[in-house]
């Protein structure tokens, strides 16, 4: 399976601080890839990097046959990179309507991928009309993601999912990812391993802004050593 992103080796500065110090990064196409490691170990700043928000100074990235370095993020997104942060950061005085339309890119986006984003979401479609402050934080966290889904994205780069949500929402986003992976690629963050290890088909781990571990979920899950010895969870 040809690989649609390539991180080789990127190292990436905030300010003086020297976060990402060799980060490498192989997502195969039609994929879910987890980002896994301690919080402060870099998969944020990774997802930032990929997206020019925190450009490295140092390093390769190429997607879908486009080398990334040195393009502004938005020519980025545009080259089919959907993002989902952490902590959702959606518009809260606008509609989850008006939320979703700013995702266009071009004229009718919305209307083309209704009928999937509201078939995952249906809490979206029964609550179009109103603000984002009327949402719950489940339903914020579906507004995040169903965001991501306007345009036409050959990858999507999601932080933290998880986060922050009761267990039945959980397993919510858990099967709209899934639902998703058979049309899109998916690149995760997230903390709790248990959902990475269900959703997941690869993984790599950062350690102190370094890859360190890479390969088959289905082989880590049985590696409790090295679980233990990166996330710290048994």
């Amino acid at each position: 399976m040809a690989n649609i992103l390539e991180v080789h080796d990127i190292h990436t500065y905030i300010g003086q601080f020297h976060i990402l110090q060799g980060v490498k990064v192989e997502v195969p196409e039609g994929s879910i890839t987890a980002l896994l490691g301690r919080n402060g170990a870099g998969k944020t700043t990774t997802l930032k990097s990929i997206l020019g928000l925190t450009p490295p100074r140092q390093g390769r990235i190429r997607f879908d046959g486009h080398e990334l370095q040195g393009r502004r993020s938005y020519e980025i997104a545009s080259l089919g990179i959907g993002f989902v942060p952490e902590h959702r950061a959606i518009f809260r005085d606008l509609s989850v309507v008006e939320n979703l339309k700013i995702a266009e890119r071009t004229k009718g986006d919305l209307d083309r991928k209704a009928d999937l984003i509201f078939g995952l979401f249906p809490d979206l479609k029964r609550l179009y009309g109103l603000p984002g402050t009327h949402l719950s934080g489940g339903q914020q966290q579906m507004l995040a993601v169903a965001r991501a889904l306007v345009a036409d994205n050959k990858l999507l780069l999601i932080d933290e999912p998880s986060e922050g949500l009761a267990p039945v929402i959980i397993e919510q986003m858990m099967a709209a990812i899934r639902h998703l992976s058979a049309k899109t690629t998916v690149l995760l963050v997230e903390q709790n391993f248990i959902v990475a290890s269900q959703l997941a088909e690869n993984y790599v781990i950062i350690e102190e802004g370094r890859s360190v571990r890479n390969g088959k979920m289905a082989d880590l899950v049985k590696d409790k050593a090295t679980i233990q010895r990166f996330l710290g969870a048994a």
